[in-house]
């Protein structure tokens, strides 16, 4: 991550860091009224070959003792009604402000795989985790929805899991790889533009 970058995602995230920490709050506490503790959801992700880091979420599911793998349609019953409103409005997200401002993430960049997918392509997320990992990029935004209908379908975890790997993963990369060849300031605005968008006309 360039120096610029890094700074900019600095400014923007202590720019929002008021407004959006007051949202964070409110749905805290709606959360916490509605489903009972924990309100956070961590997990842990990759932003680079053998680094990890805990990606944090507000919790938008009901425990399960074994939970591991994207999330696929053998899930969706697990999903709580205030989640499933958090996760059409992506508002789950908000506190990965904190993982910005810890270095981990950025604002835009590839979404930070889980461990078992970077094992399992090396050579590809070597590539892919040259960008910072970010909260939205342009494979989120091109291929999300995209994605979500074809996971959506998946009636267990092991056939989530080869849909994905398949299906989902080379096209993410190539999308992310176009990123970080391209990427500048204007683009990443473009892309952060275009995800507010996208999210406010959500119904």
């Amino acid at each position: 991550m360039s120096p610029g970058k890094r700074l900019f995602d600095i400014l923007l995230a202590l720019l929002l860091a008021v407004p959006l920490g007051i949202a964070m709050i409110v749905i805290a506490a709606l959360l916490l009224i509605a489903q009972g503790r924990p309100v956070l959801y961590g997990s842990e992700r990759m932003r680079g070959p053998g680094r990890a880091f805990t990606l944090w979420k507000f919790r938008t599911m009901r425990p399960a003792a074994a939970d591991s793998g994207v999330s696929g349609g053998d899930k969706t019953a697990r999903i709580t009604p205030l989640g499933a409103m958090l996760r059409a409005s992506r508002l789950d997200e908000l506190p990965q402000l904190f993982n910005i401002l810890a270095g981990d993430m950025s604002f835009v960049g590839p979404r930070p795989p889980l461990r078992q997918y970077v094992d399992a392509f090396p050579d590809l997320y070597a590539a892919v985790l040259k960008s910072r990992p970010g909260v939205t990029g342009l494979a989120s935004l091109i291929y999300h929805r995209h994605e979500d209908r074809l996971l959506s379908r998946c009636a267990s975890a092991e056939e989530t899991d080869r849909v994905y790997a398949r299906r989902c993963v080379p096209v993410k990369a190539r999308l992310d790889l176009i990123y970080q060849r391209r990427r500048t300031l204007c683009l990443d605005l473009w892309i952060i533009a275009r995800t507010v968008r996208r999210v406010a006309k959500r119904p």
